[in-house]
């Protein structure tokens, strides 16, 4: 339970990161645009595999993502970045900005209205992090290779086994 509290506790953290590059982008792009979007993504974990019972790979990775769209004057440009610093959002936008200069003009592009909006996401109880130690992901990889091996005398050989647990 202590490294499930932990990960709640990181994901909380790193949700008010992500709404502050989001704040920062939109800022960015009011003034110089008629309407903007932004996404944005993490996604962190551990992947593990297995071979022949011993450990091939272990990998843990924290990716996140900015992406923006600006309109003006019905022309769309869009841009993205791996980089969440505020200089990097700044390039970002301005990038999305240059590239929206040159685009052919869409009577149809821009932000929808107001009025066809969510603002209010229901909560859907869909975030239940995996407590799996390192270890305890090698020992579940290796054991799904073995079983693959016992199920049948005909199996002598396998790609391995593997763990993954990724949240964002």
């Amino acid at each position: 339970m202590a490294l499930a509290m932990k990960v709640i506790s990181q994901v909380a953290q790193q949700r008010k990161t992500l709404e502050e590059a989001v704040t920062t982008a939109l800022e960015l792009a009011a003034g110089k645009s008629d309407g903007a979007e932004v996404s944005v993504s993490k996604t962190t974990g551990i992947g593990v595999s297995t071979r022949y019972g011993e450990v091939e790979n272990v990998e843990f990775n924290s990716d996140g993502a900015l992406g923006i769209t600006v309109y003006h004057q019905n022309r769309k440009g869009s841009a993205s970045s791996t980089d969440l610093s505020p200089d990097a959002i700044a390039r970002t936008v301005q990038a999305a900005l240059d590239i929206a200069r040159y685009t052919s003009p869409d009577p149809f592009a821009g932000v929808a209205d107001k009025d066809l909006l969510a603002f209010d996401a229901p909560d859907l109880d869909l975030f239940h992090p995996a407590e799996v130690s390192p270890d305890d992901a090698i020992e579940l990889a290796a054991r799904a290779e073995q079983a693959a091996l016992k199920a049948d005398k005909r199996i002598t050989n396998t790609e391995g086994g593997s763990f993954n647990s990724h949240y964002g």
